[in-house]
């Protein structure tokens, strides 16, 4: 099925992503309706139809898929068994299996191990003491994890000897548990790949990723590994795609080891944080290819305009980053339309494209904004 302009996009999810999947969206002519328990999201601000409930109430995602020619979803951990119900009902190319699968780790690491895709040694567990009996499978140092929930390095411990396994108890509080060798990595990168309805797919170019107390800090474009990786990261990440039958986005995190191997860490089923440089530095946006994807349109092949950095934006940069401003005609500079800029909370990134990395991540720490 083909989407024209002029059709209305539904979006699950009313927070930046879906915002700047929005925004592109209305660039090609299409309408908005967003799905979000909040009035005043960052997608609802610009969104032609804003229903705002929980994202498991029947009747809104019924209201949903009355007004929109297509629905799509901002994030993963969105209701599955209403998105499974709507997807019945109304046009969601996407499906709802993928969703199942990534918002539960034991799930999403099953898949990844089923396509061929590298991952490290692991483990489950449904409860402490499966753990405790079955640990020694793994070995220490190893990272305990939540089947469900958890983000930005919530919901997870690492053990490093046998001494720190109570740490892991309260974990089981939530969920099953998985639990990983831990891989000594040299590097961290991400693959973002889309995939339309026709099975077409690109990558956009390999980022590699910073993270500063298990947020996403940095993203350096084009990641600053050897192309055997780069030509290893895209394999593994079209493996899996096709594995899943993608549609739309996957972002596909991955751990660079010191030989050049690459493990696979977590799957993202939209468009990514590390993908944000894409919207100044490529010829087309994560966002822009995510709406050619669900439309049925042919996808463009990306290119990279110029090396690039993205930085992201929490809530104690946002007042230092304003006062700075005037100081870097070179930045591209996002705010998400947030209303309270809280520590550590996501309120918007900035992209620098350059002809010196180095001399410009040096730049980024000498601004005092990120200290």
């Amino acid at each position: 099925m083909i989407i024209l302009p002029g059709q209305t996009i539904g979006i699950i999810g009313g927070g930046q992503l879906g915002r700047m999947m929005g925004l592109a969206a209305k660039e090609a002519g299409f309408k908005i309706a967003v799905l979000d328990p909040t009035m005043d999201s960052p997608c609802g601000q610009i969104a032609d139809i804003r229903i705002v409930a929980p994202y498991n109430d029947e009747a809104a995602l019924e209201e949903l898929g009355e007004v929109s020619d297509v629905i799509t979803y901002e994030f993963e951990n969105i209701d599955y068994e209403g998105l499974k119900r709507l997807s019945q009902n109304a046009y969601v190319p996407q499906g709802a299996e993928l969703v199942r699968i990534t918002q539960n780790r034991i799930a999403e690491k099953a898949e990844i191990k089923a396509s061929g895709a590298p991952v490290a040694n692991y483990i489950t567990a449904k409860d402490f003491e499966e753990l405790k009996q079955k640990l020694e499978t793994v070995g220490y140092p190893c990272v305990v994890k939540t089947a469900f929930g958890g983000y930005d390095g919530k919901g997870q411990v690492k053990l490093d000897s046998a001494a720190d396994i109570e740490e892991a108890k309260e974990l089981f509080a939530h969920s099953a548990c998985i639990a990983e060798a831990f891989v000594p990595f040299e590097k961290e990168i991400s693959v973002i790949i889309q995939r339309n309805t026709s099975g077409e797919s690109y990558c956009l170019p390999i980022a590699e990723n910073i993270h500063r107390h298990h947020i996403l800090h940095e993203s350096i474009v084009p990641a600053r590994v050897p192309e055997t990786v780069i030509e290893k990261a895209e394999q593994a990440a079209q493996t899996i795609a096709d594995h899943l039958e993608l549609v739309g986005t996957l972002a596909v995190e991955m751990f660079v080891l010191e030989n050049g191997d690459i493990i696979i860490n977590e799957l993202a089923p939209r468009p990514h944080n590390s993908g944000h440089y894409s919207i100044e530095a490529c010829n087309v946006s994560q966002f822009h290819q995510h709406v050619r994807a669900i439309c049925g349109w042919p996808l463009r092949k990306p290119k990279l305009w110029s090396p690039s950095i993205m930085v992201n934006v929490l809530g104690e940069h946002v007042a230092p980053l304003k006062k700075g401003i005037k100081n870097y005609p070179d930045w591209s500079i996002h705010l998400y339309g947030k209303a309270e800029a809280k520590e550590k909370r996501k309120m918007g990134h900035v992209t620098i494209m350059t002809e010196n990395i180095e001399q410009t991540l040096h730049e980024i720490d000498e601004t005092g904004i990120w200290l």
